[in-house]
């Protein structure tokens, strides 16, 4: 057994039954740490003796710090998936403010319960939000773990709200709508993308990204080219009102549907502050409006659903890879059971029509009668049979 320097630590290397064993302590190559280099040497060796593996030293780090050297990691791990690695992000942000120098190594169960605690309370977030910061800092725990500076991760440990719990849904009724529009027709950018929200069940951001070649009257669709995914990237047929909206807005010599005035040659970004303007007036005038702008989406496919559509038609239409991500929008009603069994008994009974019952088997039965038995058989023609008796109900050997 030995210690050497490498790279200004103590590092250890031995032999144990013919195989090499290499590790870095940690410590800095110093003599006052070698004492300490040479007994994380020793319990490497005892652990291979019991059976386990040496266990790394736990390198202290603190959260900001290590935030710092996760992140660059997290943005090439998700290059194909910007929008996860923007969450991300922003979940950490609200962390680094919690944890800030605590050592990552510190920090366990009952710290990320406060933590939970204080972003309901506090910042008065919903459950869906505090799920996306524990996923987030699931992820980095990963991270943290293979890079030695935990050695579990409390995640584990603690309640994560649900999907159910946690899902924002809102089914915008028709009054809504009426009210939402009537107050939103002082801004057509935000009316128009709202209503295509509603008539295409499109994202915000892919309808004020669309680009006038993206529109084809010909064929009566418009193409979402600016989806981030294969799925997202697709053709949908134009309702009369998407239609209206489009033709409208091929004037000008912008190749946007959506063009800035703010920045010239570009589209328009996010409109969710010119929603939350909406809101905010509509509350001075006593006019709740409860819902955020992807709630229009959500009743377009909420809508759809409820009209019979197959689920993978529906998430074909939405740009989804899979059905898993559109159960949430089914919301079966009593009558839409009722329905959907009316359905199937007319199909059972127009099948029943074209099938043709096969006849019964012939079958033998036993009698206690000096235990004779008899075989019924369909009655036969007189001459189906030559000898047969003039009855035509049995047989002369039975």
């Amino acid at each position: 057994m030995s210690l050497r320097k490498r790279n200004g630590n103590w590092h250890y290397r031995f032999e144990y039954k013919g195989q090499e064993y290499t590790a870095n302590t940690d410590l800095a190559a110093t003599p006052q740490n070698m004492r300490e280099a040479g007994e994380i040497e020793t319990d490497a060796l005892k652990s291979l003796k019991r059976g386990k593996r040496p266990a790394a030293q736990i390198k202290v780090i603190t959260f900001r710090d290590a935030v710092v050297e996760f992140l660059p990691w997290a943005k090439g791990e998700y290059r194909a998936h910007q929008s996860s690695f923007k969450r991300i992000k922003t979940s950490l942000s609200s962390a680094l403010v919690f944890f800030n120098k605590v050592p990552v190594s510190a920090i366990d169960s009952a710290n990320l319960d406060d933590y939970k605690t204080w972003r309901a309370t506090v910042h008065e977030v919903r459950d869906i939000t505090i799920r996306h910061d524990l996923h987030a800092m699931s992820i980095f725990f990963a991270y943290a773990i293979r890079h030695h500076w935990a050695v579990s991760s409390p995640i584990d440990e603690i309640e994560i709200p649900s999907d159910e719990d946690a899902e924002r849904i809102h089914v915008i009724t028709q009054d809504e709508q009426e009210e939402y529009s009537k107050r939103a027709i002082g801004n057509p950018n935000l009316y128009d993308v709202i209503r295509l929200m509603l008539n295409q069940g499109v994202r915000p951001e892919e309808a004020t990204a669309l680009t006038k070649p993206d529109v084809n009257f010909d064929t009566n669709q418009i193409f979402i080219s600016s989806g981030k995914t294969k799925a997202a990237k697709r053709y949908l047929d134009m309702t009369s009102e998407t239609k209206n909206i489009m033709e409208s807005r091929m004037k000008g010599d912008s190749r946007w549907i959506f063009p800035s005035w703010k920045k010239p040659g570009d589209h328009i970004g996010r409109l969710n502050s010119a929603h939350d303007r909406l809101v905010a007036k509509a509350a001075k005038e006593d006019v709740e409006i409860g819902f955020v702008m992807y709630d229009f989406r959500h009743t377009f496919a909420t809508v759809l659903a409820q009209t019979g559509t197959d689920l993978s038609t529906l998430a074909s239409i939405l740009g989804h890879r899979s059905t898993r991500c559109v159960h949430k929008y089914i919301h079966p009603t009593a009558e839409h059971k009722k329905s959907a069994m009316k359905r199937y008994d007319r199909k059972l009974k127009q099948s029943s029509k074209q099938t043709k019952h096969p006849a019964k088997p012939w079958r033998i039965h036993l009698r206690k009668r000096d235990w004779h038995y008899w075989i019924p058989v369909p009655p036969i023609r007189h001459n189906d049979l030559h000898g047969h008796n003039q009855s035509t109900n049995s047989w002369p050997w039975l």
